[in-house]
């Protein structure tokens, strides 16, 4: 929608092309293979340059792991969320000035989008979010993504309806109405963390942070002295 809004703006005012809307992906590192492959899809298709932003002094799944340990997102769950989503939103906001974004949730998503305005102020931050898709259901994007030949995710193909991060996403089972449902199967929860307090997600991170440095085991000069010898 945005590509076609800025080619009729490109033509109007008789400039060149140029998307209007700078797009950020969050590389959290633990993508599948296919949601990395649709955001070069749609990158080439557009003719548009994404904003690449991976959790902070990372590359690579190595050196996330290095830093924070494996399987964060089950030892720690609120830092694996601000780690690889939350701080690196944070980063892309404050590099390209960013006072509003669109987002693609949708009511159909049911649990905290449940109740979702087309137009939102986050509470503390008072970043703008515009929300478009509000009131479209799962029916109607795919209709428009066939009519329009808009690239998608082929997970969807496979019985996903929702997809996020490998190790937290499942296809959904034929008894499943929510589309989220194949997210963080058998947990309370429904968001990532993008879409929370900022500030408490902060506070919480730092929070773990000094608990987790508090329970670092410093070796005695004795045991050292021993070590050495």
């Amino acid at each position: 929608m945005i590509s076609k809004i800025s080619q009729d703006f490109a033509e109007e005012n008789e400039t060149l092309p140029q998307h209007l809307i700078p797009l950020i992906f969050l590389d959290t590192l633990y993508h599948f293979p296919e949601t990395l492959q649709l955001a070069k899809r749609a990158s080439t298709k557009y003719n548009v340059p994404l904003h690449i932003f991976k959790p902070i002094d990372c590359e690579t799944v190595e050196d996330f792991e290095a830093q924070h340990g494996q399987k964060l997102w089950e030892t720690d769950e609120d830092s694996y969320d601000y780690l690889v989503k939350v701080e690196p939103s944070r980063r892309a906001y404050e590099q390209f000035n960013v006072l509003a974004i669109i987002t693609g949730r949708r009511r159909s998503q049911s649990g905290e989008r449940g109740n979702i305005d087309i137009l939102e102020i986050e509470k503390g931050t008072g970043l703008l979010k515009l929300n478009p898709l509000a009131h479209w259901d799962f029916a109607k994007v795919r209709a428009y993504v066939r009519a329009n030949e808009v690239p998608y995710n082929p997970l969807l193909d496979k019985g996903y309806r929702s997809v996020g991060d490998w190790h937290s996403t499942k296809p959904l089972n034929n008894n499943s109405s929510n589309e989220r449902d194949g997210r963080w199967e058998g947990r309370n929860k429904t968001e990532c963390g993008l879409h929370k307090d900022y500030f408490k997600m902060r506070a919480a991170f730092v929070a773990s942070k000094k608990k987790k440095s508090a329970n670092v085991v410093v070796p005695s000069l004795s045991a050292l002295s021993s070590l050495s010898n």
